[in-house]
């Protein structure tokens, strides 16, 4: 992998300083050592055994989502080779077993990959969730624990922004803005690891004759190594690559999004968008993006300064929760038709 511009670093005096520091940032943010006084950063620097068995003691029972890559996978966390499926098996396991499993694979020369992603804290962890969590106050994020050995998360976007604290371990963010996605080359949108479309691109060993638009990409591209007790402000939507370094990792997510849940998912309008605009003439395709652009990506206030307050119905900014139903069902309505 070449070399790329680094995430821009800080540290802070105390956790107080974090709220205001990310509010309305719009591009990535290192916070060095922020977390580093928490428990399960303590233990991981003891040793991965410690870490653990602190694990362990705040773990709650309930199988967890296990997915193991055989050896000549190299930890690359992908599709099969006919694109069909995948190239890793997954099952639920007690934490304890799929720690075992991990710790077997320490010191292999070809070690299988070991991985368990998004995981709930407060419910799998409860025994660990009041002593980490990051004190926001304007929002209240979801907060997610992963953990593994050294495999890598294909580039992919989440709709939340995120601040990823890494916990034990060592951890490398490959970061590309949102308008790279033309150069990132996105695998089916049906079918998808964790969900969630990705790069193609072996990040590893990019293949610029498949995929040449990925030098273009690679210039735009930013890169956070993550220490324990370091955290990562990810803004929304930016593409992520994760490589986990060491043999023993755990990371901690917290996402939050700017607008209420009633308004729903950005992806449905896309979905939308592709149902009955992609496949209309070039031309009417543009006629749509100036109207989208209008009413949805270039809109500000003066927009309605025309329209008296009572008669701006849907277009009223921010929605309230009752309009938004009120949308959302007869958008639903038409759908059926």
């Amino acid at each position: 992998m070449s070399a790329h511009t680094p995430v821009p670093s800080v540290t802070l005096g105390s956790m107080a300083e974090l709220e205001p520091l990310i509010q309305g940032r719009e591009t990535p943010l290192v916070i060095r050592g922020l977390c580093r006084d928490w428990p399960l950063v303590k233990a991981g620097l003891g040793s991965d055994d410690v870490a653990a068995q602190a694990l362990l003691e705040g773990y709650r029972g309930d199988p967890v989502i296990a997915y193991y890559l055989p050896p000549e996978q190299k930890g690359r966390v992908f599709y099969n080779e006919a694109m069909d499926g995948f190239n890793y098996q997954a099952g639920k396991l007690p934490l304890g077993k799929v720690l075992q499993t991990l710790f077997e694979q320490q010191g292999k020369p070809e070690a299988a990959g070991v991985y368990v992603g998004s995981t709930d804290l407060d419910h799998y962890f409860p025994g660990l969730s009041a002593q980490h969590r990051l004190p926001l106050q304007r929002v209240r994020p979801m907060a997610h624990l992963w953990l593994g050995n050294q495999v890598r998360i294909a580039a992919h976007f989440d709709f939340p922004h995120n601040l990823a604290c890494n916990l034990v371990g060592r951890r490398t963010f490959t970061l590309f803005p949102p308008e790279q996605v033309g150069n990132l080359y996105i695998g089916p949108m049906e079918l998808a690891p964790g969900g969630q479309p990705i790069s193609l691109v072996d990040m590893d060993a990019p293949d610029l004759a498949r995929f040449p638009k990925f030098a273009q990409a690679q210039a735009a591209a930013l890169t956070a190594e993550l220490a324990p007790g370091d955290v990562l402000y990810l803004p929304s939507m930016w593409w992520h690559h994760v490589r986990s370094e060491t043999q023993f990792n755990v990371l901690l997510t917290h996402w939050w999004r700017d607008t209420p849940a009633y308004l729903g998912r950005p992806n449905n309008a896309l979905l939308h968008g592709i149902l009955a605009l992609r496949s209309l003439p070039k031309a009417q395709r543009m006629a749509w993006k100036a109207l989208f652009e209008h009413y949805v990506f270039d809109h500000d206030e003066g927009d309605l300064a025309h329209l008296p307050e009572g008669a701006r119905g849907m277009l009223t900014t921010p929605l309230d929760e009752l309009n938004a139903r009120k949308l959302r069902a007869d958008l639903t309505n038409k759908l059926k038709r």
